[in-house]
């Protein structure tokens, strides 16, 4: 059967279709969104909320109570397991541009909630859950839209947003490239509650430590810390998995430690990828199923949420009849380009100066670091790259 049509369909009840649902209602516009599973996610996965992100965030009115279920994290820190620490970086030397000057650590799960507590009853929004996406059809009037299961049902309306994650069904269903590589090693995330302070007391609660053999990454979450380090292709999943392996990637991150308790372990592969368009007629794609990327620098779901609100920003005043439908040609110029030369290259970035191995290019890591330490304006380049104010200029800019 066919319902009548809507003004947008959200498909993906993530974090990057919830905040599109919220500025779109937010603008006095109806909009469903599609969740192909029963609840929203309990996933941790991403947890850095970057300064830029929590100001638009604010402005949606979610960052307050985000912020309460946090942990504040006001210093970056680098380092080397060579040459011990390198420079630690406070974002108060950029409180001129932001409302927010720090990292805020908080699962992704804690913002879908809050933003669905508010929108629940609003007459505006409307979520359903158990609603697979399973095919799609446009026409120069709306989109047609496939749902699979229980559902068995066929909506329209005039403007589709996937936000459906990294195997979108809004992209394949298409035929919109998704270009890019696998890193040949995966990404193990270990999740302790050991104290890491009471071995290593100048650790900031965001901290990278370089080194040739194998890097790791310390973040501090309520309650405990996650250590992020790579796993060789070689070692099999069973392995990497196991609380043996765990316990001595943490051992490695802090020499002398044995036998932390471990409350999670968590070990995916690592993509860049980039969809060849992220505007295709009457359709859009935003977040992992527009890009994916390595998550050093925490630059996915940040990106994903600003791919979101610059495409609401775009598409109310269209749908209200202020805008021509031309106007939205800008989504994809602005936010693919940043994607291309701020996320795929910062991150990819990020990953090298972490693992590497000649001494040229350990040195020239370490003098970055150390010449943004000692030049206020070099200091400050850094933090606006790193807390994504600089790609939201540059996409201004297009």
């Amino acid at each position: 059967m066919k319902s009548n049509s809507r003004p947008v369909i959200v498909a993906g009840a993530g974090p990057v279709g919830m905040s599109a649902a919220a500025d779109l209602v937010r603008q006095g516009i109806p909009v469903l969104v599609l969740e192909k599973n029963a609840t929203l996610s309990l996933e941790s996965r991403a947890s850095t909320f970057h300064p830029s992100t929590l100001d638009m965030l604010d402005d949606l009115g979610f960052a307050k109570t985000l912020i309460s279920e946090g942990l504040i994290a006001p210093k970056v820190q680098y380092g080397s397991m060579i040459d011990g620490e390198l420079g630690t970086f406070d974002f108060a030397d950029i409180s001129d541009l932001t409302r927010h000057p720090y990292r805020l650590q908080a699962e992704q799960f804690k913002l879908t909630r809050i933003i669905l507590d508010a929108l629940k009853d609003h007459p505006l929004f409307e979520i359903r859950f158990d609603s697979e996406v399973t095919a799609i059809r446009q026409d120069d009037d709306g989109v047609e839209i496939d749902l699979g299961g229980a559902a068995n049902e066929t909506l329209r309306c005039d403007w589709l947003i996937g936000a459906d994650g990294a195997n979108s069904i809004v992209r394949r269903a298409q035929d919109i490239e998704f270009t890019g590589f696998t890193w040949p090693e995966r990404f193990l995330v270990v999740t302790t509650p050991f104290d890491v302070y009471s071995v290593h007391p100048d650790v900031t609660s965001v901290s990278y430590w370089a080194d040739p053999d194998r890097w790791h990454f310390f973040l501090k979450i309520i309650g405990a810390w996650r250590i992020m380090t790579p796993v060789a292709a070689d070692v099999s999943d069973e392995l990497a998995t196991s609380d043996a392996f765990a316990r001595n990637s943490v051992a490695r991150a802090l020499p002398g430690v044995e036998n932390v308790p471990i409350e999670h372990v968590t070990l995916y592969r690592v993509h860049q990828r980039v969809a060849g368009n992220f505007r295709k007629g009457r359709t859009f794609l935003a977040g992992d199923a527009a890009h994916i990327n390595n998550p050093l620098g925490g630059m996915g779901m940040n990106g994903g949420i600003h791919d979101a609100l610059n495409l609401t920003a775009l598409l109310g005043p269209v749908i209200q009849g202020a805008q021509p439908s031309g106007t939205l040609d800008a989504y994809d110029r602005q936010r693919r380009a940043v994607t291309m030369d701020a996320i795929q290259v910062g991150t990819i970035k990020n990953k090298r100066n972490l693992e590497a191995k000649t001494e040229e290019d350990r040195e020239a890591f370490k003098k970055e670091i150390r010449e943004a330490m000692t030049d206020k304006e070099k200091g400050r380049a850094l933090l606006r790259r790193i807390s994504m104010i600089e790609s939201l200029d540059r996409a201004a800019s297009l």
